[in-house]
């Protein structure tokens, strides 16, 4: 997939990328320079949500776990 930049500098994100990744107006790209590769991360205007899903899942018991040995060993 391509887009064009326009004079201003502007660009159009491809509507299978914005579905993709569903990505709305609200967010925002976070541009990355390595090794001249350029990389755009979408960081969602909503953090917490962003994450959601993200984990492993069992957080609140592996902490649970762990403040229970923690206790233990005091």
């Amino acid at each position: 997939m391509r887009s064009t930049i326009t004079l201003r500098g502007q660009t159009v994100i491809p509507v299978k990328i914005r579905r993709q990744f569903r990505l709305s107006p609200a967010d925002q790209l976070e541009w990355i320079v390595e090794n001249g590769v350029i990389r755009a991360v979408p960081v969602r205007a909503d953090v917490i949500a962003a994450f959601r899903g993200q984990g492993k899942g069992g957080g609140t018991t592996r902490l649970l776990a762990e403040r229970q040995t923690d206790n233990a060993q005091e």
